[in-house]
């Protein structure tokens, strides 16, 4: 008999259950955190055997389609391992009374997750895996950083069952903040990436100091002073630096005036002795440290001198255990630099593994025009939601699950391609439909004031579905009375006579028009519509009304908003090289339009996501207070304007 303790436990895991069905997936993703981190090493989320609270919760999870997305893509680990074990063990017990619907409405396909089919032949993972994602905490993760990110944590923990390690690659202090590092924690976690373990390259100063040193007393480094213009030129024509042949002493004792930071040492740098002509340019006696005085964001003022990443990398990879260092193909050429330092310093083998960055027309992924952008206040900073970060397109109203679809969608495929945004956001419209609730608004400017000839003389309220598709979404209110505004395009394709059907009533006959010249198309002749009468003709066939229109009652408390649109942030596809950033920007890139909407959106809080009818998706960035507008982000679709 299970004991009075157990049962209190069950209940309050069956009370819980009812919050895993919000309405927005902010709302949802931290009572799944803590289910998924209370199943860390439990079968069961009470005692040692099936009870109600496992069930229940099942069950909700099972209907819910945000919560499910996360089971199906195996984005929480223990969660999704009691999932599969629960249906798998109890399949009589946990089966739900109806199938999973998607957002159309029809029953789900194959559950099996459809990301397991990768194979990209890593090697030797009979003997573990290990990968590691090495951010450079000079930015904001961008989605190119969060399909590496995605796919190390893939291959890492979903496919091979290993280990993944998130290592801050601070090699840079002229560059590198603590604020971007704890973004980037932030970020990973909400794109559902927990490392194994956490480290930074600052943790082993001391230990590739030591292995510079190594290879300049054994000749395979060297000190130089060669300006910058002339060095690129000598690697480019394949021309031997005049320092190469120095003494190891002259070498050793240049290291130290750089580690000292003197004005005399700030003009070295260290060389490693690849090569001089190589045909793959990568391995022509490339740096691997320089001097830098600035003070470090962890290390303060111990160390002068940094390691490069291209030295640093496949060091620590060795010394911390990774098995398959994974990065995009940029990083091809440099596979060869990265094994010959394995090599030349005997240390334990990594594999190599590439595959294609993630490009996107139109788009800057380049971190350094990213943080141009911010410097210069073409954008409101690094979650603006024009911006590719990860936090630019959450605020711009993408999901996580779908951000996690697409990305690992993509899989690990080798082939660049400039991708289109419409595919992204039409694997997020799948997701937020069943979320969004409908609500209506009515543009501000030239809001036609209609009097409705039929209509009770008082005003009265109904109830509504909030959406009729998904009705646990809830219901609203909506206002009747004989006066109700309307858009003034909608007016103006008005006919005298014309039968039309006022959305969420019924149909009516336009019978009056008033019109007046705007003064600033007296030239045009362009009437504004400044008035209507609509009669009621309830007992009309909708279906054969050819403009179904979207209204307000003024008899209720009209809410301002201001609904924002946005457009690319540069007007070219594919940047080429000789491209200035400043001559590609798109001078005008934002949209707002004044509204009313419908007394309901009162109660929206930041985050929620909505649907205007006839407008579209939106998400809410600033909720209404004290008679301030909302102000609410437009959410692509996929579809062209």
């Amino acid at each position: 008999m299970a004991s009075s303790s157990n049962l209190d436990h069950v209940k309050e895991w069956q009370d819980r259950a009812t919050k895993l069905t919000p309405l927005n997936l902010k709302q949802i993703e931290k009572p799944l955190a803590e289910l998924d981190a209370h199943l860390t090493l439990r079968s069961h989320i009470v005692g040692y055997g099936l009870t109600e609270a496992d069930t229940t919760v099942w069950r909700t999870l099972r209907e819910n389609r945000v919560a499910h997305a996360y089971i199906k893509q195996g984005l929480m680990v223990n969660l999704s391992r009691w999932f599969r074990y629960i249906e798998e063990a109890y399949p009589e017990t946990a089966l739900p009374t109806q199938p999973v619907k998607t957002a159309k409405g029809d029953d789900s396909k194959n559950e099996k997750d459809e990301f397991t089919s990768y194979d990209i032949g890593l090697q030797d993972t009979e003997h573990g895996v290990v990968t590691r994602f090495p951010p450079e905490p000079s930015g904001y993760l961008h989605i190119g950083h969060a399909k590496a990110a995605m796919l190390n944590d893939f291959f890492a923990h979903k496919k091979y069952k290993g280990t993944l390690l998130l290592r801050f690659d601070d090699t840079n202090p002229s560059k590198e903040k603590q604020e971007f590092q704890d973004a980037i924690v932030e970020d990973l976690a909400l794109m559902g990436i927990k490392a194994d373990k956490t480290s930074h390259t600052s943790d082993y100063f001391k230990e590739l100091y030591e292995y510079c040193v190594q290879m300049l007393n054994e000749g395979t480094a060297y000190a130089d002073d060669t300006p910058q213009e002339i060095l690129k030129k000598e690697r480019m024509d394949g021309i031997a630096s005049a320092r190469r042949d120095a003494s190891i002493e002259e070498n050793l004792a240049n290291f130290e005036k750089m580690k000292a930071g003197t004005e005399e040492g700030k003009k070295w740098f260290i060389r490693a002795k690849m090569s001089v002509d190589d045909p793959n340019k990568a391995l022509r006696d490339p740096v691997i440290y320089r001097c830098n005085p600035q003070s470090h964001h962890r290390t303060g003022d111990t160390w002068k001198i940094y390691p490069t990443y291209d030295f640093c990398c496949p060091i620590v990879d060795s010394m911390e255990g990774v098995t398959h260092a994974l990065r995009t193909t940029e990083y091809k050429d440099r596979d060869a630099q990265y094994q010959w330092f394995l090599k030349t310093l005997r240390l334990r083998h990594v594999y190599n593994w590439d595959f294609a960055r993630m490009n996107f027309i139109r788009t800057l992924l380049s971190k350094r025009k990213l943080t141009k952008l911010v410097d210069a206040g073409v954008v409101w900073g690094w979650d603006d939601p024009r911006m590719p970060t990860v936090r630019g397109i959450r605020r711009r109203g993408c999901t996580i699950p779908a951000l996690q679809e697409f990305i690992l969608k993509q899989g690990p495929s080798k082939n660049i391609v400039n991708l289109d945004w419409t595919t992204f956001w039409a694997t997020n419209k799948k997701y937020i439909d069943p979320i969004a609730a409908r609500y209506t608004a009515v543009e501000q400017d030239n809001a036609v004031t209609c009097t409705v000839v039929g209509a009770r003389a008082a005003p009265y309220a109904e109830d509504k579905e909030l959406h009729v598709k998904y009705k646990e979404l809830g219901s609203k209110k909506v206002w009747y009375s004989q006066h109700i505004i309307i858009d003034q395009a909608d007016a103006q394709s008005f006919a005298q006579d014309e039968e039309i059907t006022l959305m969420n009533w019924g149909n009516a006959i336009v019978r009056s028009i008033s019109h007046s010249v705007n003064p600033l198309n007296l030239l045009t002749g362009h009437k504004v519509v400044t008035g209507l009468e609509l009669e009621l003709h309830l007992q009309g066939d909708f279906r054969k009304t050819e403009k179904k229109i979207t209204w307000l009652s003024k008899d209720q408390e009209l809410i301002p908003v201001e609904l924002v649109d946005f457009d690319y942030l540069i007007t070219k596809d594919k940047l080429e090289e000789d491209d200035v950033l400043e001559d590609v920007l798109n001078p005008k890139t934002e949209f707002r339009t004044s509204a009313w909407a419908d007394c309901n959106v009162a109660n929206l809080k930041e985050d929620d996501i909505l649907q205007f009818d006839r407008k579209g998706y939106f998400r809410v960035d600033k909720a209404f207070k004290h008679g301030q507008p909302a102000v609410m982000f437009q959410i692509p679709t996929g579809r062209s304007k």
